[in-house]
């Protein structure tokens, strides 16, 4: 998209002052972006495509900042931070993404539970209005209008701790998702606070980092023992390839436990890929080849199925095989085998600083 053209964009959706119309932007802009998708460099599709969800999500909140105030409900009493987690958190969201949020809120000097209140009611309203503009909720429950993800610092900071104590697959999982938190909205204090905790008691509890390798080797890739592409077996999809299970997460959760135990705070993933050089956890050569690999994964995830129902955006991840041309499948065969290559070096360096 022209510079100018996504200037005018953005611009038309910070002014927009009601839900409705950041409904009508957003159905222009999945089209045009649709259009677009073949027309610049994935990285730069990427980067421009969620500058935009950024812009929608920012502007939704503060309509309903803008809503509490005018049904008597007041602005927010104390600073607070909007967050986002999953692909929203590393800034690789598709057309078609659905919500992964919380909040933080300074811990308040005075009347506590009228704070939570008021915070779980503006979280309830930005869920139910992202909806409106297209963004279904996380099935996961990842949402802020969600108790144990809309709370203030210092609860956010026991939580973790209690994550942290207790190393089953559900809290580990929780503290993958925190490690991708982005702050869209508000304070970034009180986000940076909480990545400081979470780096901090890391160090102190290397039983984490044994449970988190155990999630990351979890998603294996879709290639074969013959080097042969994995396909769906049965039901509607059968014939496609998984591209978000069995090429894109597996690589995205392969550098974020390489950055986590670098201490990286960087969350999207060609970015900590890049901090893992400097920090000479990756030579130049490997990282470069992991880059190229990862960007043709987001350029595959960006043409899996999508599919709209009750007004929602959505997307399976799957993508049919037909849809790639020979020479597609061979560089998707190669990013592949650069992906297993990265899990095998993410397993044996990790299980040598445990031993």
């Amino acid at each position: 998209m022209a510079d100018p053209v996504r200037m005018q964009l953005l611009k038309q959706i910070g002014n927009a002052d009601h839900v409705e119309m950041l409904r009508e932007l957003r159905d222009q802009v999945h089209e045009q972006m649709e259009a677009l998708l073949w027309a610049s460099p994935v990285e730069q599709f990427n980067e421009q495509l969620n500058e935009v969800h950024d812009a929608f999500i920012r502007r939704t909140i503060v309509i309903a900042e803008a809503e509490m105030a005018r049904s008597g409900k007041g602005s927010p009493p104390v600073p607070y931070a909007y967050l986002l987690f999953g692909s929203g958190g590393r800034r690789e969201q598709t057309l078609s993404s659905d919500q992964d949020s919380g909040i933080v809120y300074q811990d308040p000097v005075s009347d506590p539970a009228a704070t939570q209140h008021y915070f779980r009611q503006l979280s309830e309203l930005i869920v139910n209005m992202l909806q409106t503009n297209g963004y279904p909720p996380c099935e996961g429950n990842v949402l802020s209008s969600t108790p144990e993800w809309c709370m203030s610092s210092s609860e956010w900071k026991q939580q973790l701790n209690g994550w942290f104590q207790e190393p089953v697959w559900e809290s580990v999982r929780h503290l993958l998702i925190m490690a991708d938190g982005r702050s869209i909205h508000g304070s970034t204090r009180l986000l940076d606070e909480l990545k400081e905790h979470f780096f901090t008691d890391m160090l102190n509890h290397p039983i984490i980092v044994k449970r988190m390798l155990d999630n990351t080797m979890r998603h294996k890739v879709l290639l074969g023992i013959f080097g042969h592409l994995l396909k769906e077996q049965y039901g509607e999809d059968a014939g496609s390839l998984d591209i978000k299970y069995g090429a894109y997460i597996p690589m995205v959760n392969a550098i974020r436990l390489l950055a986590i135990q670098a201490g990286i705070r960087d969350t999207s993933t060609l970015m900590r890929i890049r901090r893992l050089v400097e920090l000479e956890e990756l030579h130049s050569p490997e990282a470069a080849a992991y880059e190229q690999a990862f960007r043709l994964v987001m350029r595959l995830r960006l043409m899996t199925t999508e599919h709209y129902e009750n007004g929602l955006y959505g997307n399976n991840g799957k993508l049919p095989s037909r849809k790639l041309t020979k020479e597609m499948t061979e560089e998707l065969k190669s990013a592949l085998r650069l992906g297993k290559k990265l899990q095998r070096k993410v397993y044996k360096q990790t299980m040598g600083r445990l031993t």
